[in-house]
């Protein structure tokens, strides 16, 4: 169902301002989130935010779900995030670079995307025919939170908590990995966003095919009717 042309225009990373984080003091006696924290914004320059657990009302990426895990990754500002069912998500891998970002909570991956592509997903929807019915899959953007996975090498996370399937590397700029709408047609070498979503809405929309296929009908069959009668 992929086009020749598609209808949006694609929003560049290089659009946004890229300003490096300030490094974070290696102090003595921190708390282990903050050297989650410290990670994240001085191996990789990405944005962070400690959970506010006293305000239930904080817009995250699932909202109403808590892991416990005391830090979140500001969505929107080096990428946004596509958030389907893990099952629908690992059909899209092969589109992706060994680098491209990936992780996993619950039964929910969720796939780094170039900043901008959230807006751009309603139209490419349309344009790919999965505008309807409505699909299980979800762009995250800017002004949204994502829980951040524990970096490589610590240990495990709790049960239902997020972690990284393909983690980000130090030292690498992170928008050369992520899918992007002008990547379309291989160009750029970027991972082209157009045949990830196309893949993705196809595995979304089969698993909603195979749970309804798995439900009871409404109504009684005939057959069951004359037995209860009888």
């Amino acid at each position: 169902m992929v086009g020749s042309h598609p209808p949006v225009t694609p929003v560049l990373p290089a659009d946004r301002t890229m300003v490096p984080l300030p490094r974070r003091p290696l102090d003595a006696g921190v708390r282990p989130d903050d050297h989650v924290r410290r990670w994240y914004e001085n191996e990789l320059g990405w944005a962070t935010v400690p959970a506010a657990r006293e305000n239930p009302g904080e817009k995250r990426g699932n909202p109403g779900e808590d892991t416990g895990f005391p830090v979140r990754l500001r969505i929107g500002d080096r990428f946004d995030v596509l958030d389907v069912p893990a099952e629908a998500g690992r059909a899209g891998l092969r589109h992706l670079l060994p680098g491209s970002p990936v992780a996993l909570q619950g039964e929910r991956m969720r796939l780094l995307v170039a900043a901008g592509s959230a807006e751009e997903l309603p139209g490419l929807l349309d344009w790919l025919e999965w505008g309807v019915p409505a699909l299980d899959l979800t762009a995250l953007g800017e002004g949204t939170l994502m829980d951040a996975p524990p970096p490589p090498g610590r240990p495990d996370a709790a049960q239902g908590a997020a972690v990284w399937l393909r983690p980000p590397e130090p030292g690498c700029e992170v928008e050369a990995s992520l899918p992007t709408m002008s990547a379309v047609g291989g160009v750029g070498g970027a991972p082209d966003l157009v045949r990830l979503v196309d893949t993705v809405a196809t595995q979304c929309h089969r698993l909603r095919l195979r749970r309804k296929g798995a439900q009871p009908p409404a109504f009684p069959l005939a057959s069951d009717q004359a037995l209860a009668f009888s």
